[in-house]
């Protein structure tokens, strides 16, 4: 196991600054959100001078910077709202991260129902709506044209922008995920909503690419920043939408395959068998390894066991042994997509496969199901 500190140095090499944790989940911060709110400050400060032409150009930028602040705290409680959500429906979520264009949640597991989708999808943009109506109600109550005011104000229109713009019918945006719960739910099928909804995200996509050109077009002042921004946020569109579409086909379970062609036959034999012994009985079958009592301890693993085998051929093949944990172990009748989702989802080579009694029936190895995944 991994100690505190060599943990936090690779969740920083591998998604930003670790900020803290929100019910277990890691919150991070990459580096691409500090060139994004730095673009923010210098488009928005000129801006704050023409709405308040009394503030000085220090008050501008103090303005501005802090607006950055609330929205990238208005982020965050977006995306807070889809792992706190996923979390409470049994959904694990990796790691929620704040980057360049905003912030993901990252899950661990496809939702399994078409509801679930639905509702983690939708609830960022209702935290969005529910900031923008706070600050909305504050700035009303507030003395108009004021530093405090503008910001306040300026929060409410930024957060209902983000609530309109995540619900656009299109993958990876929220709508198109709740466009695909809706099609699944009609259809029983998740490939077919995944499919119109990466569809929709083209047509986002090509909007707002329509939508940068028509500004330059009539050489609107903020033509070019608006250029940039759209086409910029356009990208990440089709990218999102085409990484959902490359999902959805790595997760559906070929028709006509059966889980009984992809396993490997299982032998059992005793932990304390000499490594040697168990790495030659294995070709082509996994090992359990169970003690006297009758507790199974592990699967054999069979790189472990070489290495093992090479220095103490007469050690217990136990040593070599991957643990059986609760998510490494699938029912033989299980669906083949939540067998596709708890292989991609869950950090191990191999899985035991088990009958309806409990009885190991067999070894899923993940190279071969990602085989037999490829070859569709």
């Amino acid at each position: 196991m991994a100690t505190t500190g060599s943990w936090r140095r690779q969740v920083d090499r591998d998604g930003g600054v670790l900020l803290f944790r929100a019910a277990g989940v890691p919150v991070l911060l990459a580096p691409s959100w500090w060139l994004g709110s730095a673009a923010i400050v210098l488009i928005y400060t000129p801006l704050v001078g023409r709405l308040l032409p009394d503030v000085g150009a220090l008050t501008a930028f103090v303005i501005a910077a802090a607006f950055t602040i609330f929205l990238g705290l208005s982020v965050l409680a977006h995306e807070l709202g889809h792992s706190l959500t996923a979390i409470r429906l049994g959904l694990p979520v990796r790691r929620l991260r704040l980057f360049l264009l905003g912030g993901v949640s990252e899950m661990m597991r496809t939702p399994t129902r078409p509801s679930h989708e639905g509702l983690v999808a939708a609830a960022g943009p209702a935290v969005s709506v529910g900031l923008a109506a706070a600050f909305g109600v504050a700035a009303m109550v507030m003395e108009p044209d004021t530093s405090l005011w503008l910001l306040i104000a300026q929060t409410a229109f930024a957060n209902a922008a983000v609530a309109v713009f995540n619900l656009l019918p299109g993958l990876p945006l929220d709508g198109g995920r709740i466009l695909r719960a809706g099609i699944w739910a009609a259809t029983g099928k998740r490939a077919s909503g995944t499919r119109a909804a990466v569809l929709g995200g083209g047509v986002v996509a090509a909007l707002l690419v329509a939508w940068a050109f028509w500004g330059v077009v009539q050489g609107e002042d903020d033509a070019w920043v608006r250029f940039g921004v759209c086409v910029l946020t356009a990208w990440f569109v089709v990218a999102g939408a085409r990484g959902e579409l490359s999902a959805e086909r790595r997760r559906t379970w070929p028709e006509g395959l059966t889980l009984a062609e992809l396993v490997q036959p299982v032998l059992q034999l005793p932990a304390e068998s000499p490594v040697s012994g168990a790495l030659a009985a294995s070709a082509g079958r996994g090992v359990v390894l169970v003690r006297a009592d009758g507790v199974a301890v592990g699967l054999l693993d069979q790189d472990l066991a070489r290495r093992l085998s090479t220095r103490s051929p007469h050690a217990p093949a136990e040593q070599a042994a991957d643990p059986i944990r609760p998510e490494t172990v699938l029912l033989a009748d299980e669906p083949g997509e939540e067998i596709v989702d708890r292989v991609q989802g869950t950090a191990a080579w191999q899985f035991l496969v088990v009958d309806l009694e409990g009885r190991p029936s067999g070894v899923l190895r993940r190279e071969d199901l990602k085989a037999a995944l490829d070859r569709r």
